[in-house]
């Protein structure tokens, strides 16, 4: 049965990294990440980007896990491998060559650096990421799916029976930050933290919605309690720990945002809907090209004696327009264009 809140939810989880790159070049330490940075920060906009941080890259693998469950109903093992191939991992080669390098040659401008090309993951990074947790799980994950009865689905279905059992769900991420100890939870890319944390998250997708309607109930059960930990433990470290607390104290904030979100987006989203048809589609083209229209845009407004609030919505609203003209007048209409963007090559 298909589930379009998950549907909604990959593109929304998207659609906010979009939103996201664009206020990180107005932040002090773009820079320091090799993003244009406008001159004139927005630091005000910080304490809510941090309240996203711990949960928009780990619930995008959750949801990629989820998708590959579904995937598996009517594909063999090769058949998987095959459209995850095309699906994910070309379009990650693609950007890594043929994108990304762009966004490194426009910021070595910007910032007064000899140009060079120079291949890199960028934003696509979690890609890579999610094609190696496929090879790495693909045993266990049709394991899995041959035996439905398994001692794991058992445990949980178990302890699904009252909503609050969900929370078993959370000790692996405990582990997994206490093991680990990253020093910022929210550092992802290129870490051993954020590895750990992609596969369990991706992992833990997959099994629960395998469970189908005792995952369901159990989550819809539990919303309003995670959502009010989950801020509650947001108030605590934007109070007392300056954005970053202990790695296993914000792993908790993390889960409980995570069984928020899905809790009410199984009641407000699972429909389907003409926007979600089109926009489920075109996400994922416009999320790989928008980064180096990004930076181009960047490169020309940013100099501009404009206000920073005034460049920023700019600059979101010609980063998402721009993207989606690329998406409709080019991506979507040329058929050897499509797979590098992940899509069919006929539509």
């Amino acid at each position: 049965m298909r589930r379009y809140d998950i549907d909604w939810l990959r593109t929304l989880a998207l659609g906010l990294l979009i939103i996201y790159h664009a206020t990180i070049g107005f932040q002090s330490w773009a820079k320091e990440i090799f993003i244009i940075q406008n001159q004139q920060p927005l630091e005000a906009l910080w304490p809510l980007m941090a309240m996203f941080n711990v949960w928009r890259i780990p619930i995008l693998f959750v949801v990629s896990g989820m998708g590959v469950c579904f995937a598996m109903e009517h594909r063999t093992w090769k058949l998987l491998l095959k459209e995850r191939t095309s699906r994910i991992l070309v379009p990650f080669i693609f950007g890594f060559f043929c994108i990304c390098p762009i966004t490194t040659y426009i910021a070595c401008l910007y910032y007064d650096i000899k140009p060079a090309y120079l291949p890199n993951p960028g934003h696509l990074w979690f890609l890579g990421n999610i094609f190696i947790y496929v090879l790495l799980l693909l045993p266990l994950l049709f394991y899995f799916q041959k035996r439905p009865q398994n001692a794991v689905s058992k445990i949980f279905t178990q302890c699904f029976r009252h909503p609050t059992g969900l929370y078993l769900v959370t000790l692996p991420f405990l582990v997994e930050a206490v093991l680990i100890q990253p020093e910022y939870f929210s550092l992802y890319v290129g870490t051993s933290h954020g590895f750990w944390l992609g596969l369990l998250c991706f992992l833990t997708g997959f099994i629960l919605i395998s469970l189908k309607d005792v995952f369901w109930c159990a989550v819809e059960g539990v919303r309003h309690l995670a959502l009010t930990m989950a801020f509650g433990l947001y108030l605590v470290r934007l109070l007392f720990f300056g954005l970053e607390s202990p790695a296993f104290v914000t792993a908790f904030e993390s889960t409980n945002w995570i069984f928020a979100i899905l809790g009410y987006g199984s009641i407000y989203l699972n429909k389907s809907s003409p926007i979600l048809t089109y926009l489920s589609k075109a996400v994922y083209p416009v999320y790989i090209i928008h980064w180096p229209i990004q930076f181009a845009l960047s490169y020309y407004l940013f100099p501009l004696s404009l206000p920073a609030p005034i460049k920023l919505l700019i600059l979101l609203l010609t980063t998402l327009g721009l993207s989606f003209i690329a998406y409709e007048l080019l991506i979507r209409h040329i058929a050897w264009i499509r797979p590098l963007f992940g899509m069919r090559r006929n539509a």
